[in-house]
């Protein structure tokens, strides 16, 4: 027979109990689904700022122009992937965003682009892509002011972020940008273990005394990373 687990454990209830707890749950998170859709209504109903300068960003088939990046599509999503020209390897946490990015073609469907940007010449992102197995439109912006005029690559470092824009013939505008903590729905990792009774495990959360917690993001590895 398994051992019990010294662990500290949710509260142990009736099926009962436990449903009546789970519907008044249900109902904050409804009233939190219905605030979220607000506010992705008042996101679509932002200014934008049109980008009158030309950029040439590095492509595997060569130079391409920011216009090219939107491959005819209305829309495009810019990640903004920390990897600067003197490091080794992409950011930690950059990687899991990507790794838990869907496939495009859903986003395709929706007149929608999706392409990952870095400061590393191209030569790194091929190596660091082909590591870590993925197969997403990637360009270097090494050459470019890019990441400068965009807010991420300041003084004090690289930034992650996303931009989205848009479209119209072909004018090309800004119409949104995040970052920090602003890109966590895009990593839907973190949106899982959200679900669990643990949660992230991190000592920020509010979480029940004996919860199993770290420190924020010092456990997080590339995913060829996690047995070392």
């Amino acid at each position: 027979m398994m051992k019990t687990s010294n662990q500290a454990l949710p509260e142990i209830v009736s099926a009962e109990q436990w449903q009546a707890a789970l519907d008044q749950q249900l109902i904050k998170e409804k009233a939190l689904t219905r605030a979220h859709d607000a506010l992705n209504a008042e996101r679509r109903r932002l200014p934008m700022v049109k980008i009158d300068k030309a950029y040439t960003l590095a492509g595997k088939t060569g130079p391409v122009s920011l216009l090219d990046l939107f491959e005819g599509r209305r829309q495009l999503i810019i990640y903004h992937f920390m990897f600067a020209p003197d490091w080794s390897q992409g950011c930690t946490g950059c990687s899991w965003v990507v790794d838990a990015m869907s496939h495009p073609a859903h986003l395709h469907a929706r007149n929608t682009s999706l392409v990952l940007v870095s400061r590393a010449p191209l030569e790194k992102l091929a190596a660091y892509e082909k590591r870590m197995g993925w197969d997403l439109p990637w360009y270097s912006s090494f050459d470019s002011s890019f990441n400068a005029d965009f807010g991420v690559t300041t003084e004090q470092g690289e930034k992650h972020g996303v931009s989205i824009l848009l479209r119209d013939g072909g004018e090309l505008y800004r119409t949104y940008f995040t970052g920090a903590r602003g890109v966590e729905h895009l990593g839907s990792h973190w949106t899982y273990l959200d679900l669990t009774p643990w949660g992230r495990q991190e000592n920020w959360e509010d979480s029940p005394k004996g919860w199993p917690q770290t420190e924020p993001y010092t456990w997080l590895r590339r995913h060829d990373e996690y047995d070392d």
